[in-house]
């Protein structure tokens, strides 16, 4: 089973994760984030997200299959993925390869979402590299919020500002 826990940036999606893990300690946890920060080691991000390149997008579905298949151990995935091909893509090859995906999206106000990443320090010794990833943030939060009404129909959407171990509890009672 992989359980995806989407949002926006801020949202709580890592918070969350961190809480599950001593509450379903057979799970484990992929962050797709590692797998984009690789490729730009390598190649170029035109466009800057590396959910843009395709290659991402094969290889975060292709591990977390493998993941699944070789150790035969839940998948927690605590990653923003709202453009909804991009989604469809993943999730598709998801579930061709036969992996039961629950997908969890963690609704939070446009306002708290910005406190939450000035709260948050990126790159402490990098000023400036700090502002650009807290711009680029808070650029996608329109993106996010809008991206609701277009999420697959099986979609459990949470409250995002309750507390992390409300919302592990109801992560886990819908995952049985």
């Amino acid at each position: 089973m992989i359980v995806w826990i989407n949002g926006a940036f801020g949202s709580g999606k890592s918070t969350l994760v961190e809480e599950l893990r001593p509450r379903w300690p057979e799970s484990l946890v992929f962050d797709p984030e590692m797998v984009g920060y690789v490729l730009r080691e390598i190649v170029e991000v035109p466009t800057g997200d590396f959910q843009d390149l395709r290659l991402w997008r094969r290889q975060v579905a292709h591990l977390a299959v493998g993941l699944v298949e070789e150790y035969r151990r839940p998948l927690l995935v605590p990653m923003t993925l709202v453009n909804p091909g991009y989604l469809d893509e993943i999730f598709g090859a998801l579930r061709e390869a036969g992996l039961d995906v629950r997908h969890f999206f963690l609704k939070v106000a446009p306002e708290v979402l910005e406190r939450r990443i000035d709260g948050r320090s990126f790159f402490p010794d990098d000023p400036a590299r700090e502002e650009r990833v807290r711009a680029w943030c808070k650029e996608r939060i329109e993106a996010c919020s809008a991206a609701v009404d277009t999420l697959p129909g099986d979609t459990v959407f949470l409250d995002g500002e309750a507390s992390p171990g409300e919302l592990a509890g109801q992560v886990l009672a819908h995952v049985g």
